[in-house]
Order: C-alpha cells, then sequence, then structure tokens
C-alpha cells in the first residue's frame, strides 16, 4: 500500500483521482482550500462519500501554509491537481490568486520535495494553454509555448519550476499537460456543463464568437488513467507529456452531437469571442503513448452522454 498526497482532492479531477486510489487500496491525504472560485457546496459533494473510506484523510487547507516537511515524510506520490482554475478570470485584480495558488504554492510543494526522501513521484496537472495559438497542430511538447492568457502564463510557470527542481535537485517530478477535460463533476464555469445546464433550464447555449473553434477534448477517465501511469512510468520522470482525447472537433459539430444526446434542438446564443481563448488545439499524444502507454479511450459522445446523465442528477 503505498502513501498518496492529492492536491486538490476535491475538485473535478482531483475528487475522482482520489476515488479511484482508495478503491485500489492506497492510502490517501486529500488536500483541499475549498475556495469560492465555485460554489465550495459542490466539492463538499464531490468528496462527501469518500469520508467513510478508512484510508482517507482530507486536509482543509492553502498548500501555500502547509507544514510540506511534516507532511512529506513517508508519502510515495503527490499528485499535484489543485489550481485556480478559469482562463478568463485571469485578466487584471484577479491575477494575483493565480500567481498565488498556481505558482507560489507549486513552489511551496517542490522546496519541501527536494527534502523528502521517500518521494517517488510527483505528478503535476498542467493545461495545454501553455500553448496558446499553437502555430502546429497538432502540437507536440517541443513547440515553442505562447501562452494567450494570463492563467497559461502562471500553468507554464509551475511547469518550468518542476523541471528546475528535478534538473538541479533530483525531484521526480512529470507535467501533464491537459487538453479540455470534460464528463461528470466538470466545474461550473466549463463548457459544456454550462451548456447541460442551460438546455436542463431551456435557456440559450451561450457560444463564444462563430463556433469554428475546435478543440481537443479529453474525457476525465482518460487523465486519470495518464495520471496513474505517470506516477509509476520510470521514463516519464522529468518529462512533460499531452494528455488528448484522440480526437480534435470543431465545437459547432459537438453541439449536433449534444442535440442528439439530450434528445431535442439546442437554441445558440453567440456572443463575442473572449479574450485568452485559443482558436484551435489539438494534441500529439504520442510521447505520452510512448513513455507511459497513454491511449484514450472514451469516445466524446460516450462521454458526453456520461456528463448529461450527471448533470441531470445535479440539478
Amino acid at each position: 500500500m503505498a502513501k498518496i498526497i492529492v492536491t486538490g482532492a476535491a475538485g473535478f479531477v482531483g475528487s475522482q483521482l482520489v476515488e479511484i486510489l482508495l478503491q485500489q487500496g492506497e492510502e490517501v491525504i486529500g488536500i483541499d482550500e475549498f475556495n469560492d472560485y465555485y460554489d465550495p457546496m459542490l466539492k463538499r459533494k464531490n468528496v462527501a462519500h469518500l469520508h467513510s473510506s478508512p484510508g482517507f484523510t482530507l486536509i482543509e487547507a492553502d498548500i501555500q501554509f502547509l507544514d510540506w516537511q511534516e507532511l512529506l515524510k513517508d508519502v510515495d506520490v503527490v499528485y499535484h491537481q489543485a489550481a485556480q482554475a478559469g482562463v478568463r478570470a485571469s485578466w487584471g485584480k484577479a491575477f494575483r490568486g493565480y500567481t498565488e495558488r498556481n505558482i507560489n504554492a507549486t513552489q511551496v510543494l517542490l522546496e519541501a520535495a527536494k527534502d523528502a526522501k521517500h518521494l517517488k513521484r510527483l505528478v503535476f496537472a498542467s493545461s495545454s494553454s501553455v500553448y496558446g495559438d499553437a502555430e502546429t497542430l497538432p502540437t507536440h511538447e517541443g513547440i515553442c509555448p505562447q501562452p494567450v492568457s494570463p492563467y497559461g502564463i502562471t500553468k507554464l510557470a509551475a511547469e518550468t519550476l518542476c523541471r528546475l527542481y528535478h534538473k538541479n535537485f533530483g525531484v521526480p517530478s512529470v507535467s501533464l499537460r491537459y487538453f479540455t477535460v470534460y464528463g461528470p463533476k466538470q466545474r461550473p464555469d466549463m463548457a459544456f456543463h454550462k451548456f447541460f445546464k442551460s438546455i436542463l433550464q431551456d435557456e440559450a447555449i451561450p457560444i463564444y464568437g462563430d463556433g469554428q473553434q475546435t478543440r481537443e477534448f479529453t474525457f476525465v477517465g482518460d487523465v486519470i488513467a495518464a495520471n496513474l501511469a505517470a506516477a509509476t512510468a520510470p521514463e516519464a520522470v522529468g518529462e512533460i507529456l499531452n494528455i488528448g482525447g484522440g480526437s480534435r472537433v470543431v465545437l459547432a459539430e459537438v453541439l449536433d452531437t449534444i442535440e442528439e444526446i439530450v434528445g431535442k434542438p439546442i437554441k445558440r446564443n453567440h456572443i463575442e469571442k473572449a479574450m485568452g481563448d485559443a482558436r484551435h488545439t489539438a494534441a500529439d499524444v504520442s510521447k505520452a503513448q510512448k513513455i507511459l502507454g497513454y491511449q484514450p479511450k472514451v469516445s466524446l459522445r460516450e462521454g458526453l452522454t456520461q456528463e448529461w446523465q450527471w448533470i441531470k442528477s445535479l440539478y
């Protein structure tokens, strides 16, 4: 049995990662500050059923102010999922929260990790936002990152810190660049959650720009599989890996699929393109396939159907 820490343990990805780890018989310490970027009650709901697991401990705290030396004493793996999320919200005054939660918090964790004798792996949740409007599609990890949002800049900075601490102090870090994650428990500020909620309430779906933007969507279960593989694959240490869903789709076509899933026509409301949104994203996942044996398994239609079922139970 391994001892594992998951930061952002009550979030979209973190809570489902904790659940799988507990099912595998691991001892898990979950850390979450339950901030109010979205309704903390949703996060509490995400982990409510986990409290009865004997292997689970939840610490409600800000990562920046924890005694990490003590916490990491006999920990094997850290999955660092915690972040201040949201591309569009990262402009202006809010940016300070992004630097604190995405950069400072990661540095505090890495600083303790360099002295953690027992630590075998630190898996960092990065983002395709680091690429911005990439010149090459699908995008491979060797391309120069050019973020188009303050959020993307903070994720790139945190990723770079991971690389530095690996290079200089031997911290066994690996960074995973997630491409638009979706599925059950998706945050309420994310597109598909908003779309499905609007449909339930018979409101128009807000679409930024012309709807011809393309995205690589990745099902949450595939992201969790990538994390588990990244924690054990020997060649993953020190690497940066794209984690995508295996197909790039036009937003307007996704809406047609959603119509078929919900079984009724949906109203669309086109609004101005948001600043900081990349026009196109597509992942070259060949490096993750080679190093992690990563293979996305859940199709977009199947994943969206699962999210729709969850949304209906939520509202």
